[in-house]
């Protein structure tokens, strides 16, 4: 099933992360980290987090990013906290993307969270 910005199969996934990294980068996003959540998480196959220097670079880099998304036939991503622009998360289906103040960024930490191995069957509770 497609998702819901129009992001299928593996290739599809491959080239809709380098749009979302060479977006960033383009937007002089900083510290950008990818984290590979396929298998760890339904929600998407990648995770990418990055950080904005001020609210105004935040609402900047995201505003970049759906376009490029759109621009690159990937279709509209879904928005949340663009309006106050301490935390934006976009959605495209298989991809998604957190782009922080970097204080905000550092209080909750996703990428610690994300990154860390999965624990095995044999772990005692």
């Amino acid at each position: 099933m497609p998702s819901p910005a129009g992001i299928s199969g593996y290739d599809s996934v491959s080239r809709a992360l380098e749009t979302v990294l060479a977006s960033l980068d383009d937007s002089k996003a900083e510290n950008i980290v990818s984290i590979d959540i396929q298998g760890k998480s339904s929600l998407a196959d990648h995770m990418v987090v990055a950080s904005g220097r001020s609210h105004r670079h935040v609402a900047a880099v995201a505003d970049h990013l759906l376009t490029a998304l759109k621009d690159a036939g990937f279709g509209n991503a879904r928005v949340e906290g663009l309006a106050g622009a301490d935390w934006v998360l976009i959605d495209s289906g298989d991809i998604i993307v957190h782009v922080f103040r970097p204080e905000v960024r550092e209080f909750y930490n996703l990428e610690k969270m994300w990154q860390t191995p999965d624990l095995g069957d044999e772990t005692l509770h």
